[in-house]
């Protein structure tokens, strides 16, 4: 009970102070490609509720994975959004959670970095979306993946290549912290780096999203967690 009792406090403390940054300083908060964003959010909240075994949740990274050929699951649903950013995601957490999954898997992060936004304020937005699909979705196991290496020798997405420290940080923030916050965190950034911590060149086709061998891999990465079929 005690435990307890001091992890809630612990939460209060982190979104009390989010509050008060967030009153003083002023983010771009809108997600990156906000006519996508809004077509694809009507196109979520017309498709018919219903349960469904995985979530696949983030950005442009997500968007472009077969998840239910990945997964080998056919209620496997995609809800990455090109261009969505943390505020994006908690915008939207109530279509996911009434959903009811068996497991959720979130990846964001970088683009909130390409604006701007503090490391702080994108770690206290992923606990935040945590929090909220916990309570609205208590049956849910929460996934939270590492954000992915960049490869700064494509010359697509200069505002990104840049952020790999950042990048870092936050993910090992992410991992420190999820036992506290009751999620399992997941290093895709291991896998995904070259021998120079990078991401590979075998994997990706621009130096931030993925080629069709990347999602093979994240693929593999999960199935080897036993986390999918």
């Amino acid at each position: 009970m005690i435990g307890l009792l001091i992890r809630y406090c612990c939460v209060f403390l982190i979104f009390s102070f989010a509050q008060s940054s967030w009153a003083q300083a002023k983010w771009d908060t809108i997600p990156k490609q906000p006519d996508h964003y809004r077509k694809k959010v009507e196109l979520f909240n017309q498709e018919k509720t219903k349960t469904d075994r995985l979530v696949f949740l983030g950005n442009s990274i997500t968007e472009g994975g077969d998840w239910k050929r990945l997964a080998k699951d056919t209620t496997a649903i995609n809800r990455g959004i090109s261009g969505d950013i943390t505020f994006g995601l908690l915008a939207r957490v109530d279509e996911v959670a009434s959903r009811k999954p068996s497991k959720v898997f979130i990846l964001i992060g970088v683009n909130d970095l390409s604006k701007g936004i503090p490391d702080e304020v994108i770690l206290q937005n992923i606990f935040l979306l945590v929090r909220q699909l916990q309570a609205k979705s208590p049956t849910s196991k929460i996934y939270v993946q590492s954000i992915l290496p960049v490869n700064p020798s494509f010359d697509n997405f200069p505002k990104d290549y840049d952020k790999l420290d950042h990048i870092l940080v936050i993910n090992a923030q992410l991992q420190k912290i999820a036992e506290r916050f009751g999620y399992t965190y997941i290093d895709l950034f291991e896998k995904f780096k070259d021998s120079e911590g990078l991401l590979d060149k075998r994997f990706s086709y621009d130096g931030l999203h993925l080629s069709a061998q990347g999602y093979l891999l994240w693929g593999e990465v999960l199935r080897n967690l036993k986390l999918i079929k």
